[in-house]
């Protein structure tokens, strides 16, 4: 088999690289933004300084590289609080951002006068947009978002970006030109085989999946958090602890996993954090004096990163991959339930203790809403949550080995490892937001609402009795799944029954065993579940917040416009407000209350409306 020319260190001659063909290889992806900074990211074809350009002042940083990749995260300080204007890429001081022809790219920074305002939403695979593209995959609601928000003038820009997982799919490869980089570097016939194997063909599955030109915009105006999911690693990554071993014994586990960290912190994780957290992160440090060193030479963060990866898997604690984000008077907690799970089979938790503590130092009141972004369901399908419950008391061997043998089996084939699967962990979580709910870690907020994905169907949960518990916080679960990777119909039309059909029958069998926990406050699937290719659109009102599902649409073979529909919309307005008490706001009217825009009728709506 042919390979390509290969420098002395082992890597693929640049020149057969895909970046060989313009200096600006991805990006840029506006990362995090506050109300006086924002982090700029993107990767180049080589050495370069990356200058950032706002409003007659600019900001400059060189390259940093990693297995002969050239990256950099750009800072931009001392902004003013509710500004928005354009931004340009400078490399070597050539501008190469806004490409000609294209729509600007801007910088907002947050405004503590006006209410938050975000999309959300996990699971976007690679494919085209055509006639081709849309009959596998469906129409691409995350692309649909951005066609809205570059097309329409008034369509109203949210301030936050969150992916909740499956950014890119590392154990799935359709994308032609993809294939052909890989037959290019090695046999097929060898494990992974057409899986990704190392950084080089991770790095070439980001610039596919982000490089289409109005998810390229779309990232390099508004600001984004993101955490992975099992597909950036691999399907049910961490599921136990059998399946951890079994990965372990294959031949190129270890090279997958650390490269698959190791990407993850370049191309998600660095974007995630503040000025301030880059300054203390323990690797990022040294880019930034080596910056500050003035030296010549570009900083290889290559042999570091991958011990730092590596270590990262083998010993979880260590190193912390979730993050929080304000927004005015709002709090975003992002959860890594993947990497942070404890797999011991006597103390199952999907939050290692290390990561327990963070998290218990960090859900605290005094905010109006906390959200609380989990890639996996927290609150699944009541019905779903207990299958998942009896299933780990019997795996782990309440009922013998023969039987905790069959349960393990149950749990990989049929996925069952959301939070319900580790239920130490998911009780003490239950009990955090319990107490936060009622005003024990300070002031209530009026909301505590879970972000999630991965199920690939979307629906809303609330709490029931919340008075009853004495909670003042209203708690729910808003899941948003697929960003586009639709389930084919026939599992569709199954998950829509089970998860109604299975609720009596497993509390029925969940009751009736003194092993099985019951679950200390109940909820319930108020609405859902739906399957369309969605994106999630939150909204702070004065009165509480405000849910919408988006899905794209398509007028006959106009693919490059594609326009959203309202699939569904929820009002949450405050316990307060839905109490009736004196004084409190009412909520605004939600977009859902306009029959015409319910699921039975997609009828087309103004877009600056539901953007």
């Amino acid at each position: 088999m042919s390979q390509p020319p290969a420098d002395p260190g082992g890597r693929p001659d640049p020149s057969s690289r895909p970046d060989a063909a313009g200096p600006l290889v991805l990006g840029p992806l506006l990362r995090y933004v506050d109300e006086t900074s924002a982090t700029v990211w993107v990767r180049t074809s080589h050495a370069t300084t990356v200058t950032v350009r706002r409003a007659g002042r600019s900001w400059s940083v060189p390259t940093f590289g990693v297995h002969g990749s050239h990256y950099a995260l750009v800072v931009c300080d001392g902004l003013e609080p509710g500004s928005d204007e354009p931004y340009e890429v400078l490399l070597d001081a050539e501008q190469v951002w806004p490409q000609p022809g294209a729509a600007p790219s801007r910088i907002r920074t947050l405004d503590p006068d006006r209410l938050p305002h975000f999309a959300f939403g996990s699971c976007r695979t690679m494919g085209t947009h055509d006639a081709k593209g849309v009959r596998l995959h469906g129409v691409d609601a995350l692309r649909s978002l951005g066609v809205t928000l570059r097309d329409v003038p008034d369509a109203g820009r949210p301030d936050l970006l969150v992916l909740l997982g499956d950014q890119v799919y590392a154990d799935s490869t359709p994308h032609p030109e993809l294939e052909k980089f890989i037959r290019a570097r090695r046999d097929l016939s060898q494990p992974p085989h057409e899986e990704i194997k190392d950084y080089a063909e991770y790095d070439e599955l980001y610039r596919l999946t982000w490089d289409e030109p109005v998810i390229r915009w779309l990232l390099s105006t508004v600001p984004s958090s993101m955490i992975f999911d099992d597909h950036d690693i691999r399907d049910d990554w961490n599921t136990s602890w059998s399946w951890r071993r079994d990965m372990r014994a294959t031949t190129w586990w270890q090279e997958r996993i650390a490269s698959g960290l190791a990407s993850y912190w370049v191309h998600q994780h660095l974007g995630n954090l503040s000025p301030a957290e880059l300054a203390e992160e323990e690797l990022y440090a040294r880019v930034l004096a080596h910056a500050a060193s003035g030296a010549p030479d570009e900083l290889d963060l290559t042999a570091d990163l991958d011990a730092l990866a590596a270590r990262a898997d083998a010993e979880p604690e260590t190193y912390r991959w979730s993050h929080t984000r304000e927004l005015g008077d709002c709090l975003l907690v992002v959860l890594d339930s993947r990497a942070a799970r404890d797999l011991q089979p006597d103390r199952r938790s999907m939050l290692d203790a290390t990561e327990m503590r963070w998290l218990d130092d960090t859900l605290r009141g005094g905010y109006r809403h906390i959200f609380v972004g989990t890639s996996l369901p927290f609150l699944l399908p009541p019905g779903l949550h207990d299958f998942e419950a009896i299933d780990e008391v019997v795996a782990q061997g309440a009922y013998g080995r023969r039987a905790a043998h069959a349960a393990e089996h149950v749990r990989r084939v049929v996925d069952l490892e959301h939070w319900a699967a580790f239920n130490a962990g998911f009780e003490e979580v239950v009990e955090m937001v319990a107490d936060l709910a009622r005003g024990r870690r300070g002031p209530a907020p009026e909301t505590v609402t879970f972000l999630s994905g991965d199920v690939h169907n979307s629906y809303f949960a609330e709490v029931t009795d919340a008075e009853a518990h004495g909670f003042t916080s209203r708690v729910v679960q808003a899941v948003c799944s697929p960003l586009r990777n639709p389930m084919p119909r026939g599992v569709r039309v199954a998950v829509s029954m089970l998860t109604r059909s299975l609720v009596r029958p497993m509390r029925f069998l969940a009751s009736r065993s003194r092993r099985v926990p019951d679950p200390r406050y109940p909820w319930t699937v108020t609405e859902g579940p739906w399957f369309d290719n969605n994106v999630a659109l939150c909204r702070v009102t004065p009165g509480g917040l405000e849910l919408t599902w988006v899905t794209g649409m398509v007028d006959g073979d106009d693919h490059d416009h594609p326009w959203l529909r309202e699939v569904y919309s929820v009002s949450v307005p405050s316990a307060a407000v839905a109490a009736g008490a004196p004084g409190a706001a009412a909520p605004e009217a939600a977009l859902g209350d306009d029959p015409g825009s319910r699921p039975g009728g997609p009828r087309r709506r103004d877009p600056a409306e539901v953007a």
